[in-house]
């Protein structure tokens, strides 16, 4: 009863977000971009010199910047067609689960080198 009737209350209440939220949401999410490009870009270009764990974990970091590209995505599809932001959100972690297979393809043959 006593949760019941907490779970009430608590839907009636409305949060406001602090007055920086967009700001640090927007500039958290340019510098992930930014920082996951850098490190394709990086790990593409040594991939030959450094063996073909480099070019795993580089197809992981490009795999976290398409993430970061998607919540863009997502805010334009919000404002324009909500059917096609359930789309893009039914394979929200996709690209999450992408980056982890091949960072774990990445360490495999990073220890398996000679």
């Amino acid at each position: 009863m006593l949760l019941t009737s907490s779970l009430m209350l608590a839907q009636m209440e409305t949060y406001t977000a602090p007055s920086y939220f967009r700001v640090v949401i927007l500039t958290l999410l340019a510098l992930g971009a930014v920082g996951w490009l850098v490190a394709a870009a990086l790990g593409f270009a040594r991939s030959r010199s450094l063996g073909s764990a480099t070019w795993w974990f580089a197809i992981a970091a490009l795999s976290l910047l398409i993430y970061h590209l998607q919540f863009v995505i997502m805010v334009l599809a919000a404002l324009s067609n909500p059917d096609l932001l359930l789309a893009i959100g039914a394979f929200f972690n996709l690209f999450i689960v992408v980056g982890a297979a091949c960072a774990i393809v990445g360490f495999a043959r990073l220890s398996n080198q000679r």
